[in-house]
C-alpha cells in the first residue's frame, strides 16, 4: 500500500506544491489535507492517514498542540514538522510532543520524500542539520542541560538502563544511524536495533526523536558550537 499522507498548512499554495511533488511518487498518495491544526484533528477522525506533514505556526490551533493530541491517540499516525524558520522553539516544542521529524519547508524534493520514507518506517528523522542547530540552540535552556549533573545524573530513569544500552542512547542522540553505531561498537545491526527498542521500551519513548530530546534534557548530550562535537 502506498504511504497515505495528509498535509496540514495554512498557505494553500504550499500544501499544491507538495500535493504535486508526493503525487509523482508510486509509494505515496495524499489522502486529506487540512488548514490549520483543529481541522486536522477533525479530519483524522475519518480519514485514514500515515505520514502527517504538520506546519507549525498556524491559526486556531498551531502545529505544536495539533501534535501532542494526534500522538496522544491510540494507533496515531507519525508526524514529519515542516516549517519555514530554522532555529524556531515552537517545532523544538513540536519534537517534544511527540513529531519523528523536524524539516524546512524549502528542503529539496528528495529529502523531504527520504524524510517521509524514514518518519513512515519508524526510523525518525534526526540526522539533517536544522534539527542539529535546533536542538543546539535550545540545549542550555533544558533542565539539566547546564547544571553539571554528569550524564544521566538528572533523569533517575536513565538508571534502568544497561551501560551497553546507555552507549547506544549517546550514539544515537549524536545522531548516528544503526549501521553507524553497530560499525562503532562492532555491533550487528540487528542488535543494535534490539538496543534501541529496549531503551524506548524502558524509557517510555516513541522514538529517536524523543530519545534525542531526553539525552539533551539529562545532560547526557551537551550543546555543541558551530562545527564542532555531535552531528544531529
Amino acid at each position: 500500500m502506498p504511504i497515505r499522507v495528509m498535509l496540514v498548512d495554512d498557505q494553500v499554495l504550499l500544501r499544491t506544491g507538495f500535493r504535486m511533488v508526493l503525487a509523482a511518487q508510486p509509494d505515496m498518495e495524499v489522502v486529506a489535507e487540512a488548514g490549520d491544526g483543529a481541522e486536522a484533528l477533525e479530519v483524522l477522525r475519518t480519514a485514514e492517514v500515515d505520514v502527517v506533514l504538520m506546519d507549525v505556526r498556524m491559526p486556531r490551533l498551531d502545529g505544536v498542540e495539533a501534535t501532542r493530541r494526534i500522538c496522544a491517540q491510540e494507533d496515531a499516525p507519525k508526524v514529519l514538522i515542516l516549517t519555514t524558520f530554522d532555529l524556531d522553539e515552537y517545532a523544538f516544542s513540536a519534537l517534544k510532543a511527540g513529531a519523528g521529524g523536524f524539516m524546512l519547508k524549502d528542503v529539496p524534493p528528495g529529502e523531504l520524500l527520504a524524510a517521509i520514507r524514514a518518519v513512515h518506517s519508524g526510523d525518525a528523522v534526526v540526522a539533517p542539520s536544522t534539527t542539529r542547530r535546533l536542538l543546539d540552540r535550545f540545549a542550555p535552556m533544558l533542565p539539566g542541560a547546564a547544571g553539571g549533573t554528569g550524564p544521566g545524573g538528572a533523569r533517575p530513569e536513565l538508571e534502568r538502563l544497561t551501560d551497553r544500552e546507555r552507549e547506544v542512547m549517546l550514539l544515537v542522540a549524536q545522531g548516528l544511524s544503526n549501521g553507524e553505531i553497530a560499525a562503532r561498537l562492532v555491533l550487528s545491526e540487528a542488535t543494535v536495533k534490539t538496543h534501541v527498542g529496549r531503551i524506548l521500551t524502558k524509557l517510555e519513548l516513541r522514538d529517536r526523536v524523543q530519545v534525542v530530546v531526553m539525552a539533551y534534557e539529562s545532560g547526557l548530550v551537551r550543546a555543541q558550537g558551530p562545527g564542532g562535537g555531535s552531528r544531529l
